[in-house]
């Protein structure tokens, strides 16, 4: 998926843990919030 010229990856992972990380730098984590983001959340964090 291409937003605005960011790249963007989905990495499986486990055990119920959801990360949005931009540059290295984690923006959300459903581990610490206990909830998904909405869609509009996930669009706000992708630069562009």
């Amino acid at each position: 998926m291409e937003k605005a010229g960011a790249e963007v990856e989905f990495i499986e992972s486990g055990g119920g843990v959801f990360e949005i990380t931009v540059d290295g730098a984690l923006r959300f984590s459903k581990k610490q919030l206990g909830r998904f983001p909405t869609d509009d959340e996930v669009e706000a964090l992708i630069p562009g």
